[in-house]
């Protein structure tokens, strides 16, 4: 780890009606840092995560990514949302894998991975075409760059959204629960191509289920429960050490 903050969540709040989903939640990742964020359904997790790409608007606190406070411009002592197609150009040094794949399903696999480098970023065709075959071959789908999303597995269409993600270049990457729609013997695949990104030093947000997983690749494991941040730490201490009961009790009923 370098020690930039690559995201700065402070004191942040998000509700939808009267139900409060994020409750002054902080959370600092550090550039090349790994974090796995875990808890029960309906904790905040995906809503968190939602929130750093400013595909959810907070109602309080404030996010920061990048150095960049995400979707807002500060005037004076009050805060503006930015039009969505300035928010769209800060979002695209941060890639996003979905629960759901979210391909076009139009398009083809290579038609999916160039569209943002070409429409977005302005990247020559030439260049972003040959980007997508590099990133097809890397994630084991070389030979797909012409089928249609329908043709193909769970598995297989989850590993053309993160390497659509990665088409971008993104200095941060999310994952929202990324093999939570597939089939068990699907889940192994898709893991396989985040381990191997997590080998890199990329700045990796994960919520995810597999606790294995977490074992594996996260640098710190942030609990979150009821909308908060309840404990984190390194995955072998915040297994064999919890601090709070609430931690203890979740860990009790997935391992």
């Amino acid at each position: 780890m370098t020690g930039r903050i690559a995201i700065d969540a402070q004191r942040v709040v998000k509700n939808y009606g009267s139900l409060e989903v994020l409750r002054d939640v902080d959370l600092r990742v550090d550039s090349g840092e790994v974090v796995c964020i875990v808890g029960p359904s309906g904790s905040g997790k995906s809503t968190l995560l939602r929130c750093i790409n400013h595909l959810e608007s907070i109602d309080g606190g404030t996010m920061t990514v990048l150095g960049q406070r995400i979707g807002y411009r500060a005037r004076g002592d009050k805060l503006y949302e930015l039009p969505e197609r300035e928010i769209a150009k800060m979002r695209v040094d941060t890639g996003m894998v979905f629960q759901q794949f979210n391909l076009f399903s139009h398009m083809t696999v290579l038609q999916n991975l160039i569209e943002a480098p070409v429409g977005v970023a302005r990247i020559p065709k030439p260049r972003a075409v040959a980007t997508a075959h590099e990133l097809l071959e890397r994630v084991g789908l070389a030979d797909k760059a012409s089928a249609y999303p329908a043709q193909l597995s769970g598995g297989q269409q989850q590993r053309v959204a993160i390497a659509r993600a990665l088409a971008m270049n993104p200095k941060v990457m999310l994952f929202d629960e990324p093999t939570s729609a597939l089939d068990p013997e699907m889940v192994h695949e898709v893991l396989a191509v985040i381990r191997d990104l997590a080998g890199e030093g990329r700045t990796m947000v994960i919520v995810t289920h597999e606790m294995g997983f977490a074992r594996e690749v996260a640098d710190r494991v942030v609990f979150m429960d009821r909308g908060r941040v309840v404990e984190e730490g390194p995955f072998d201490r915040l297994m064999s050490e919890p601090v709070h009961e609430r931690t203890r009790a979740f860990l009790a009923s997935i391992l």
